[in-house]
């Protein structure tokens, strides 16, 4: 397929999705993470670019976490998840101490 025809079926499959092609969310994912380096190092340059103290990360750790936790069917899976892998990890040696 030469280069043409391959824009006119993109522009074909683009009718179809009812997609744009134009902004930022229809932009391949690698040029919009070079869009996003290119204005974090900006912003740092001009130093307008936010720097997250310990106690600002502590803080907002502590929120997420705080956020997840409340969701206990994903806390229940998480517990789950934990749970087969370290059965798994028994079965396979035939110890059942726990190492660290």
């Amino acid at each position: 397929m030469g280069n043409r025809d391959n824009m006119d079926h993109m522009d074909d499959m683009r009718r179809q999705l009812n997609t744009s092609t134009r902004g930022f969310a229809s932009m391949d994912p690698e040029r919009q993470r070079q869009i996003a380096r290119e204005g974090g190092k900006a912003a740092h340059v001009k130093g307008t670019a936010h720097e997250f103290s310990s106690e600002e990360a502590r803080n907002a750790g502590r929120k997420g976490g705080e956020a997840v936790s409340k969701n206990r069917e994903h806390m229940a899976e998480i517990g789950r998840k934990g749970g087969r892998s370290s059965g798994n990890n028994r079965k396979s040696n035939g110890d059942t101490r726990y190492t660290f």
